[in-house]
């Protein structure tokens, strides 16, 4: 199976069946990606009023009912138990597992929440003709942690995660044109350039991911990451939290033409 060019429900069912672990950078590409957070219905009033203050990390597409593992809006056929290649389980803050289900984790207080991912926007920058270094190189997007301040909300704080795609300065403009149309996404990059000025102190050590390498006449280009809900569970340390694994992502039915701004 071309996993470029297959349906969500046909990649989903070999994740489901175990067949499928790897990052989902490149899959079905004319549809929208997903990252995940998963909390205690006690907390999710706080994380939905957290999105909804910062909305380019954490753009929400959809939000479960509780103890429902089905995403009705973007995936009404799915579980989210079972449909993401690899999971990681967070109690007060410490990363405690990485599993490739969660079912023996699943409770009836849980709600799940859904939030556009940057791999959404890649299918139309190659479209556009530019290159996509880790999908190039076949390896997890590099991300970073930041000194960019999240919007406080209840229980929730702390730092942007960032993804990096390094590009000639001519196509990172391109870039620009092509993301701004798609909020929903994470839109239009945060930073573009020095690394140092946003706090990252080690361009080839990424927090989470893979490092990708800058050629000569590149320059790295910042867009605000779906992983940012991690770096804030690292900060507030909640009793419980399920997320996906950096790179690892819930594929969604709808399709990205579907969350562009035209």
């Amino acid at each position: 199976m071309d996993l470029k060019t297959a349906t969500p429900r046909e990649v989903r069912a070999l994740i489901r069946k175990g067949e499928l672990d790897m990052p989902t950078s490149g899959m079905c590409t004319p549809y929208a990606q997903a990252n995940m957070a998963i909390l205690p219905k006690d907390l999710a009033f706080d994380f939905l009023l957290f999105t909804q203050r910062n909305k380019q990390p954490c753009p929400v597409l959809d939000v479960t009912e509780a103890g429902s593992p089905v995403p009705l809006l973007v995936g009404p056929e799915a579980d989210l138990r079972y449909d993401i290649p690899r999971y990681r389980i967070y109690r007060h803050g410490e990363l405690t597992d990485e599993v490739t289900n969660i079912e023996k984790y699943w409770r009836d207080d849980l709600v799940a929440f859904l939030l556009g991912c940057s791999f959404s926007f890649e299918g139309p920058m190659i479209e556009a003709g530019l290159e996509i270094r880790h999908i190039t190189d076949n390896h997890n997007v590099p991300m970073y942690k930041t000194n960019i301040e999240c919007i406080p909300a209840g229980v929730f704080h702390g730092p942007m995660v960032v993804s990096m795609r390094p590009m000639k300065m001519q196509d990172a403009i391109r870039a620009v044109q092509i993301t701004t149309r798609m909020p929903y996404v994470h839109g239009a990059p945060v930073h573009i350039g020095d690394p140092e000025a946003i706090g990252i102190k080690d361009i080839d050590k990424p927090d989470f991911g893979e490092r990708s390498e800058i050629k000569p006449g590149e320059v790295p280009v910042f867009w605000a990451c779906g992983v940012t809900p991690q770096a804030v569970a690292m900060a507030v340390k909640p009793e419980f939290m399920i997320t996906h694994a950096p790179g690892y992502m819930f594929i969604t039915d709808i399709l990205n033409s579907k969350l562009s701004i035209m």
